[in-house]
């Protein structure tokens, strides 16, 4: 018998993961890694056991991994604490005995010079350094990353963005879960692999895009990358985070953020979701 852990299972990606994983092995085989009660009772009530561990507790992850044969570590949301995170939970994996990790890293981490990749670089350098054998979940953008200010697009007929006449393969949440889940159950340890969508778009055709599902055109307004992060920060978000996402937009004119191997596709069997499908769902 062979028991995966998935962490960070509470997340979005998480709960897709076990979903997908539980149809490619035993339930009774899967442990999720919860925070709150209110995870561990929605869980319980698919069937699936759960353990109690936050990446900030080296002591109770390693209690959490005890008897775990298979874990995926999906990074941490906390961009600036991650590389530390991670390597509580690669020290705890390595103590407990964890036989197998698989990461999901960035799409070029070491060639694609993106800000938010430092921190995955970190990570699979602690990977490599701790002997326990690994596969490295390269994703690329998620859809919903460029659909999350659909609302707001929409209601100023604009999209903002820094990546010019860059392409985006991007694909959707569910298609790097079903990846992570079948990594997690075997047959690809050791490998890197770059996931990416199938069909690579431009801003400006995103919009156009938005503009003929929606009814009302969206322009794509490109900005110099101070800028866009001057404005992301006027919508909210916090001064480093702002320029770590303009950071990625400018990256993405230089083609980091894309990729036309289909090794996604390949490995989930099946086309990945086209942008036009997201947009769809999203406008739901």
């Amino acid at each position: 018998m062979t028991t995966y852990l998935v962490t960070g299972a509470s997340g979005q990606l998480g709960h897709l993961v076990v979903d997908h994983l539980a149809t490619l092995v035993a339930k009774d085989d899967i442990l999720a890694l919860v925070r709150s009660d209110k995870a561990a009772d929605a869980y319980a009530a698919k069937g699936i056991a759960t353990r109690r561990g936050d990446y900030t507790d080296e002591a109770a992850l390693e209690a959490a991994f005890t008897g775990v044969d298979r874990l995926l570590l999906i990074s941490s949301s906390e961009v600036g604490q991650r590389a530390t995170q991670h390597g509580n939970v690669i020290k705890a994996a390595k103590a407990a005995g964890v036989g197998f990790i698989a990461y999901t890293s960035i799409l070029k981490a070491d060639s694609g010079n993106m800000a938010l990749a430092e921190e995955h670089i970190a990570t699979e350098a602690a990977l490599k350094d701790s002997g326990i054998p690994h596969t490295l979940l390269r994703n690329g953008w998620y859809s919903e990353n460029i659909t999350m200010t659909l609302g707001q697009d929409l209601e100023l007929g604009q999209h903002f963005g820094a990546a010019q006449d860059g392409k985006l393969a991007t694909a959707s949440r569910k298609d790097y879960a079903e990846a992570a889940a079948i990594v997690l159950a075997g047959g690809h340890d050791g490998e890197v692999l770059e996931l990416a969508g199938d069909a690579a778009y431009t801003l400006t055709e995103y919009a156009a895009t938005v503009t003929e599902l929606s009814g009302k055109e969206v322009k794509y307004t490109d900005m110099p990358e101070a800028a866009f992060t001057e404005a992301l920060v006027g919508a909210g978000l916090p001064g480093p985070f702002a320029a770590i996402l303009a950071d990625s937009d400018a990256k993405a004119a230089k083609g980091s953020l894309f990729d036309d191997s289909h090794t996604l596709s390949k490995l989930i069997g099946h086309p990945t979701e086209p942008i036009a499908e997201t947009i769809k769902a999203a406008l739901a």
